[in-house]
């Protein structure tokens, strides 16, 4: 993660011709940056599938966020992708303390998807986001792992199926 995060600030301070003292002083820590591209990438998973859900038919927003998620596109965007999908196990080796703004984003993020999950209460709706978004999560990290586009597919196409039928049980 350490390396990951290095490149990621050198490309960030190369492109707007800053010096690392003049970059960090923006952060209150290298974890602070952190937090804010994890952050920032959520959001713009969000727009993503706000995007979807806004175009699908009354009744198809759960489909229309799995399916956007599930995409090839979507797999095949490792760097603009899911942060969860592309950091999950690097955060998981954080000491606690340095995850709190991370579960904190996640939890955020589950909740906004919340909305989307039919269920008969409450506790039950976030149970299944929580499993459907882990899962999708899983699915899209394990799926980049494969090299033929004809694997990496069934991958998807059996995954949208599942979490589809699962969310609406």
């Amino acid at each position: 993660m350490q390396q990951l995060k290095s490149s990621i600030t050198e490309y960030v301070m190369r492109d707007l011709h800053l010096t690392h003292g003049g970059f960090y002083r923006h952060f209150e820590s290298k974890e602070d940056l952190f937090a804010e591209a994890f952050e920032q990438s959520l959001k713009e998973l969000e727009d993503r599938f706000t995007n979807a859900i806004e175009q699908a038919a009354p009744g198809g927003e759960l489909k229309a966020l799995i399916d956007a998620y599930l995409d090839v596109d979507h797999l095949d965007d490792v760097a603009g992708g899911c942060p969860v999908a592309a950091l999950a196990s690097e955060v998981a080796r954080r000491p606690h303390g340095a995850r709190k703004p991370f579960l904190r984003l996640l939890t955020a993020y589950i909740g906004w998807m919340e909305q989307y999950i039919p269920a008969e209460n409450a506790d039950r709706r976030r149970a299944k986001a929580i499993s459907l978004f882990t899962g999708m999560a899983g699915t899209l990290t394990v799926a980049r792992a494969f090299t033929e586009d004809r694997d990496r597919r069934a991958i998807l196409d059996g995954a949208k199926k599942f979490y589809l039928a699962a969310a609406r049980r």
